[in-house]
């Protein structure tokens, strides 16, 4: 259990640390669309980015779906920080929680 949370802890600091790289040392001013576009810039940026897309649209659904199974509070907060922050972080974060849930209920 422990673990998904240094897992979610590490999802918050490095990913943040690129992006604040990237916001601060750009040779523009940082937009969501050139963030966006950036991501697309060559083909292994692509790469990584629909790999994000494809893969963590289905485990959004699921964090969804059995957070409300589990009647687990602020579901909203998983998907919303999974593009504010990273979904490096709410994953990890969201097992973590489950865990706690799971723990609670047997």
């Amino acid at each position: 259990m422990w673990l998904y949370l240094t897992f979610a802890i590490a999802g918050i600091i490095v990913p943040w640390y690129f992006n604040l790289q990237f916001m601060l040392h750009g040779d523009e001013p940082f937009t969501i669309r050139r963030f966006l576009a950036d991501g697309m810039a060559t083909p292994l940026s692509s790469s990584i980015t629909t790999d994000f897309f494809i893969g963590s649209t289905p485990v959004l659904i699921w964090m969804m779906v059995e957070g409300k199974r589990l009647k687990m509070k602020h579901l909203w907060f998983y998907f919303v920080f999974t593009f504010l922050i990273a979904f490096a972080f709410t994953c990890p974060f969201f097992l973590f929680m489950r865990e706690r849930k799971m723990r609670n209920i047997g």
